[in-house]
Parts: structure tokens; sequence; C-alpha cells
């Protein structure tokens, strides 16, 4: 994943459609077959929030959109309670047709879509990565248990990644329900954790609570970054040199 130029807010639009459109005639794998269409992704191109979660479901499948069930409905919430909108991020799945039955992918589906996603986050060139489930966690943190990392940003590849729980486990199970609001809750200071350390806003005045969520999450990076100084490790927790601020930008939905 690189964090390259990638030119004017048109060519990053314009490559979003080309990958949208090579999603729409894959057949690397069965799940195209019996399915009504593809749901690549959505969202503001230029989004500093990206979300990934598994796989579209039967009302993705209807609409070729992502997240747009119970789970989307309670995702939508989550953001808006937490001063996000859904139209300021951008949704995309691990696979981008429905599974039979809404089972899980298996290995070479998730491997055949892997390339899509890859060139969606490159061409996003979001700031934080957000991974809803077991299955785009374990793209960026394989061997992890979420019960475990859950809520715990990591840097990797450049980019601040929270592994969060899928919002359909949260809905079906109520204990993860508070779970996943609890570590939601720390999105928008981690956003801006992210921001001060690409340079894009200023540091406050004064420091942070020690009783803030975040203040725990912006701890952590600052261990993670002061490892990697002192090692010179190259390894999916080193903090690389912070990129060029972006300029703002505002575009329409895909």
């Amino acid at each position: 994943m690189g964090m390259a130029d990638l030119g004017t807010p048109d060519v990053r639009r314009e490559r979003l459609v080309r990958i949208s459109d090579d999603i729409r005639g894959c057949r690397a794998c069965v799940l195209r077959e019996g399915t009504r269409q593809a749901v690549p992704g959505e969202g503001n191109p230029d989004a500093e929030i990206l979300l990934i979660g598994e796989a579209p479901g039967q009302n993705e499948d209807l609409q070729g959109r992502p997240f747009v069930g119970a789970s989307g409905q309670f995702l939508t919430e989550m953001l808006r309670q937490n001063g996000l909108r859904r139209e300021d991020v951008f949704i995309a799945n691990v696979v981008k047709h429905r599974p039979p039955n809404n089972r899980d992918p298996l290995p070479d589906e998730i491997e055949a879509c892997a390339s899509f996603l890859s060139h969606q986050i490159e061409a996003i060139d979001p700031l934080v990565i957000i991974t809803l489930g077991r299955f785009s966690l374990a793209k960026f943190f394989p061997g992890e248990k979420i019960s475990h990392i859950h809520g715990q940003p990591r840097k990797i590849g450049g980019r601040t990644v929270i592994p969060l729980y899928h919002p359909a486990a949260a809905l079906h199970q109520g204990a993860l329900r508070k779970v996943l609001e609890a570590d939601f809750a720390k999105v928008p200071g981690i956003v801006d954790i992210a921001r001060r350390a690409a340079g894009r806003t200023a540091l406050p005045a004064g420091p942070a609570k020690a009783d803030e969520p975040v203040q725990q999450a912006f701890g952590l990076l600052e261990i993670v970054a002061d490892k990697a100084a002192g090692e010179g490790l190259e390894s999916s927790t080193t903090v690389p040199a912070a990129p060029a601020p972006k300029p703002p930008r505002q575009l329409p939905l895909l």
C-alpha cells in the first residue's frame, strides 16, 4: 500500500470507477454465479476513513451497495453518534459478491478479490482504516484474534488501522454491542491523532486528559513509534515518515 501522489481528485475518482468496472466484470471465483450484482463499495473517494467489512448480504446484493441492511443501519448510526457522516467515509468489503446463503467467504474467494481491495486502498489513500470483523482483520492482522485486539489502533504500512467487531456480530450478541459502541467512540480521537502525525492539524495547547479513551490509543501509537525508532524495525508496527499534507478535496459520491 503506497502513499504516493495519485494526481488530481478527478484522477482518483476515475481510478475508483475503473476498479468498480473491473469488479463488476470479474469471473475469477464462483461467487459471481447466483448473485444479482457486484458490490464494489461506495463513498467519498477522498475519505480520510475507509471501513472494510466482510461480504455483501442479501440486501447489498439487491441494491449493489455495502452495508444497507440492519448492520448497515447500525453502522450508519454509530458514525452519526460520533460526528461522522456516511457520505464522508468510504465503505467496502473483503469480497465483492455475496457468498451463497451468506456463508463465510472462502480463502480462494478472498484471494480473488484481494487485488481489488488493495487498489481501492491505494486510490482512496485513507488516513485511517477500520476493519469490521475477522475477515478484514485477517488482511491486516494475520493470526490475531479480534477479541484480543479490538479497539487498539496500530500503524500498518504507514496508515492507522483500527480493528473492530462487525456490526452484525454486535446485533446478534448483545454483550458485544456496548463493546463495539465504546470502541467506535474512540474513532474521532484516533483520526485526530493520525491527522496530527500527518501534519494536517496543529497540536492542541494543552495535554489531553489521561482518562479519555483516545488517550490510551495515543499512548499506544507513541509506544509503537518509539520502539520503531529505537530498533530500526521494518515491520507491521513501523511508523514511517509522515507524508506531505493533502489539500482539502470535496467530491460527490460514487
